[in-house]
């Protein structure tokens, strides 16, 4: 387990842009083993490609259709070659991620308080 990070204040926090996302299509990085590229719908705001290095412990086809918490104001990235519009966020857990997820549906885009 790590330790806690320095402590922010809520302004800092409050500019995060959290997001529920639902998976539209979900593929093998082509330029690395370790990395999935995930077509998400973030409702209003459209869909994103992000890439997520969750390949060794999800199957793309089985993401589809599914709900993920995403943090939507990130700066895009370039990674290997294909362009990421966000982040997923997902738990530590023995090393092994485990992706955030609504507890019961919510439309795409809902914003995580």
């Amino acid at each position: 387990m790590s330790a806690a990070k320095a402590v922010i204040r809520y302004e800092d926090f409050a500019r995060l842009d959290l997001r529920v996302a639902q998976v539209v299509d979900a593929r093998p990085h082509p330029n690395a083993d370790r990395l999935l590229v995930l077509l998400v719908d973030v409702g209003e705001l459209g869909q994103r490609q992000i890439v997520a290095g969750i390949r060794e412990h999800y199957d793309p086809q089985q993401l589809i259709g599914t709900q993920i918490v995403v943090l939507v104001n990130l700066e895009e990235a370039l990674i290997r070659g294909e362009e990421s519009q966000g982040m997923l966020l997902a738990a530590d857990s023995a090393g092994q991620p485990v992706l955030l997820r609504p507890e019961s549906p919510c439309p795409p885009g809902s914003v995580v308080k």
